[in-house]
């Protein structure tokens, strides 16, 4: 790389991002030492594996236990919530919104939601909300899980490929550029 060149590194983490890491780093020591401590207990009682009335590590678990701790493990917990918010995009951001305006993913890199409007008039509604519709899912989701919102206008018409057609050609653009 030259001094000329633009440097192209990750963004850095930031306090948000440091935290749960941090967090998650803390549980999983917390999780080691119980674990150690309950094989010295166990060593110290004959250790044998054995059933017995006391709950230990080998009880089946719930299965929305499961699942949360699969998410806090992964560190999906931000995908999920933004996924939960997908389901109930109506009630967020208004009936007449949402039939015209549909999220499509949720860019996690970027903290970005997409949103694909059928129109460019809701797109361009949807785009002076923004603002406001960032703090609603902030609220709902925590503190800088969504940074902004991409609005995608509708698709355009699909391509149809007739006898007149020249091979290789992409459509009218082709021809300026």
């Amino acid at each position: 790389m030259t001094a000329d060149e633009p440097s192209k590194r990750a963004p850095e983490p930031s306090g948000v991002d440091l935290a749960r890491v941090a967090l998650r780093a803390a549980r999983e020591q917390a999780r080691a030492r119980g674990d150690a401590a309950q094989q010295k207990k166990q060593a110290r009682r004959g250790g044998g594996l054995r059933s017995g009335a006391r709950a230990d590590g080998r009880d089946p678990m719930a299965l929305g236990a499961a699942i949360n701790r699969l998410l806090n493990e992964r560190g999906w917990e931000a995908p999920a919530a933004v996924g939960g918010v997908m389901g109930r995009w109506p009630q967020i951001v208004g009936e007449d919104v949402a039939k015209h305006c549909v999220p499509e993913k949720y860019d996690e890199d970027e903290r970005a939601l997409i949103v694909r409007c059928d129109s460019t008039a809701w797109a361009t509604n949807l785009r002076l909300l923004a603002p406001t519709l960032v703090a609603r899912l902030n609220e709902d989701l925590g503190h800088g899980t969504v940074r902004q919102i991409k609005v995608l206008g509708p698709h355009g018409p699909a391509r149809r490929y007739g006898p007149l057609r020249a091979p290789g050609s992409t459509g009218p653009g082709d021809t300026y550029g």
